[in-house]
């Protein structure tokens, strides 16, 4: 007697479709690890064949996919969904009912279908048919169970977990620089190495202000610094050279200031089509997380320390317009960039670069220009930079003194932070390179296979160590030892920083360190009645100061001559752009900026001086040029210039080399009238008081 036989639910129709098995478990760790339930759940396919069923099909893509509210989709259980809506499945296998769904939607979504197109659900003892009200009773009662008792144990999680991290007791994976001792307390590493690579990333960010440059000094020196990687299930410690985001998190991380934080990244959830979803959150200031507990464990930092770290970070991102960020210090030659705020509408004013090399700064405030306004203000930038640096000189020269012997002081303790640090990692290399030499050395030489590999692996720890000799020694011979003359020498400079800011060897880039670490912004505002430019100057520290100064004239020092623009005035009611270019060029003028001149060039004087004009010349049929005249009476340009220089002709001209201007009127007036017809008839320009070849001389 088969199954089909003694369970009436079996029927042909149903025999005569497919069974799906379908697999899942709720995490890759459970796949990595149970695998007994695994094999259960395996097994269902020789329990459907078992039933009578021929066609088995195993759905397993879902292994490791939860099915928790807000989840992403499943694709094998789509898939599942769908070969039921489409008649083809005879019965739906699953361990638990629980492996079907956690949702009461999923859950209702499957027994109604399975409903509508007569297909049992089979669990490891029972076989159920939902047309029946007895079987979908129970289906129900254990899919609400099911809900329920994900979220008691979610719940019951959640609630342990929170009340570990409210006491500070739950640990995950720490960074680098921290592990547990055998109470379970945060301590510092005790690998010095590990503690003094950490420590060097905040002391070098105090000196550079940057994570760029953090990185490229680190990346410069080849030092190597801590980092995470998962080996083997377990979470080890390596050397490498660091990544940008690497130095962004060390610095970033409130474990390292000594505090305690659990929950900064709180769990949303969001509709995507129609469907939840659960996401991550913004990432939430330390001191607004759902735990947060100072002077938890020793940090390499203060709490201030740090707020003074990431107040830097937010001013060095250009991502806060309207906010604190001023950006990090760049190439370009505005020594105020990213500092002057507008006193109208409080946006930072930015930084525009003109001239033949791109490096004339001009300041600009776009104030409500966007959305159909007008710009607050605008003036060059090399006037007020001066203006401003003269008043930070003013400010910082008397401190000069006391400024040379702390420089000292940091220039010897960069250089001894950078041999430490190679110190350290020249000392990890020589053990390493001992322990490569005890596992060639315990190796049995016969075994060749065996014994080549550790030997490659010795000599290149050797080597490692080699490199490392050299770029120490290197070092110490490169490390600059200042003389007393040399210290008298910084000492001098120090009272005289007023040489050192103006000389050329003083780049823009250090310039802007040096405005910045005094200034912490600037308010600037336009006085158009007197037009005035008045400063409001924060200084480090909260004293403020002001100063005024005239609003620099653009283009002061490269304005068009006077009487270039008049020669341009004069000509631009009948000539063209071109026509104007030409006669300045022929009289040696020059623009502004010493170029020659253009249409484009004369177009733009004109509409800087709103001087009216056209790009081509009008024609004036009553004035003729010396190039239209002949043409206009049949004669040569030859004859116009006879009778202009017989003074029976008048022109006019603009300037010199300008064209000539003749009137119509005084070419077709006598006497020029009939000298002209005259020399069109028999080809002899006869002029008053000249006298004709062909009549001869009453006069020997």
């Amino acid at each position: 007697m088969t199954p089909a036989d003694s369970n009436p639910k079996l029927t042909p129709e149903r025999l005569g479709r497919k069974a799906m098995v379908y697999l899942r478990q709720s995490s890759e760790r459970q796949v990595q690890q149970n695998l007994e339930s695994q094999r259960l759940q395996y097994a269902l396919a020789d329990q459907a064949r078992a039933l009578g069923w021929t066609q088995v099909e195993v759905i397993d893509s879902d292994l490791g996919a939860s099915a928790a509210l807000g989840a992403a989709p499943r694709e094998g259980f789509a898939r599942l969904l769908a070969a039921v809506a489409l008649g083809e499945v005879g019965i739906v296998l699953s361990r638990e009912v629980s492996r079907l769904a956690r949702t009461d939607t999923d859950w209702c979504h499957l027994i109604e279908l399975c409903q509508l197109f007569d297909t049992l659900i089979g669990a490891a003892e029972h076989v159920y048919d939902v047309t029946l009200l007895d079987d979908q009773l129970v289906l129900g009662i254990k899919g609400t169970l099911s809900v329920v008792e994900l979220k008691v144990l979610k719940q019951r999680l959640l609630a342990g977990m929170e009340a570990k991290a409210r006491r500070g007791e739950l640990v995950r994976v720490l960074p680098p620089g921290y592990v547990t001792d055998g109470t379970g307390k945060v301590v510092k590493d005790p690998n010095r190495r590990v503690q003094e690579a950490i420590a060097l990333i905040f002391r070098t960010f105090r000196e550079t202000w940057s994570i760029w440059q953090m990185f490229k000094w680190f990346h410069a020196q080849g030092i190597e610094l801590p980092v995470n990687r998962m080996r083997g299930g377990r979470v080890e410690v390596v050397f490498q050279l660091p990544t940008l985001s690497f130095i962004g998190d060390v610095l970033r991380n409130p474990i390292y200031a000594g505090a305690y934080v659990y929950g900064r990244r709180p769990m949303e959830f969001t509709l995507v089509e129609g469907r939840p979803r659960k996401r991550q959150g913004r990432l939430r200031p330390p001191t607004e997380a759902r735990v947060f507990i100072p002077d938890h464990h020793e940090g390499y930092i203060d709490w201030a320390t740090y707020e003074e770290h990431h107040q830097r970070m937010r001013r060095n991102s250009l991502r806060h317009a309207r906010a604190e960020g001023t950006g990090g210090v760049r190439a370009g030659h505005g020594l105020l960039a990213r500092l002057l705020r507008c006193g109208r509408c409080g946006r930072k004013l930015h930084v525009w670069y003109w001239g033949k090399q791109g490096s004339a700064a001009r300041y600009l405030c776009v104030g409500d220009f966007p959305s159909g306004g007008r710009y607050c203000l605008g003036f060059g930038g090399s006037t007020v930079d001066r203006r401003i640096g003269e008043e930070v000189v003013r400010v910082l020269s008397p401190l000069g003194v006391r400024a040379s012997p702390e420089a000292l002081e940091q220039l010897q303790a960069t250089d001894a932070a950078r041999r430490e640090a190679l110190a350290r990692q020249f000392e990890q290399a020589e053990y390493e390179a001992r322990r490569a030499f005890e596992q060639y050395d315990a190796a049995d030489a016969r075994n060749r296979l065996v014994a080549a590999e550790l030997e490659r692996r010795w000599n290149a720890a050797l080597e490692h160590v080699e490199r490392l000799r050299r770029t120490l020694a290197e070092l110490e011979q490169a490390t600059p030892v200042l003389s007393e003359e040399e210290r008298v020498t910084v000492r001098t400079l120090g009272e005289r920083f007023a040489d050192v800011w103006h000389s050329p060897a003083c780049s823009p880039e250090l310039k802007k360190k040096i405005v910045r670490t005094v200034l912490e912004e600037i308010i600037v505002t336009h006085d158009e009645a007197t037009d005035t430019l008045r400063f409001t100057l924060h200084w480090a520290g909260g004293t403020h100061t002001g100063l005024e100064m005239p609003k620099p004239r653009s283009g002061v020092g490269q304005a068009t001559a006077l009487e270039d623009l008049e020669l341009i005035r004069r000509m631009a009611g009948r000539y063209g752009d071109d026509e104007i270019a030409r006669v300045l060029n022929k009289l040696g003028r020059r623009t502004g900026k010493g170029k020659r001149w253009s249409q484009e060039r004369v177009a733009t004087a004109r509409r800087n001086h709103g001087i009216p004009g056209q790009t081509r010349a009008k024609p004036d049929p009553e004035i003729l040029s010396l190039g239209c005249a002949p043409k206009e009476f049949q004669v040569s340009d030859t004859t116009i210039k006879r009778l202009v220089a017989s003074g029976r002709l008048t022109v006019g001209q603009v300037a010199p080399w300008a064209p000539w201007e003749i009137r119509r009127a005084d070419l077709e007036a006598e006497p020029i009238r009939g000298i002209l017809e005259r020399l069109r008839r028999t080809g002899e320009l006869v002029l008053p008081g000249m006298e004709s070849a062909a009549q001869p001389s009453l006069f020997q």
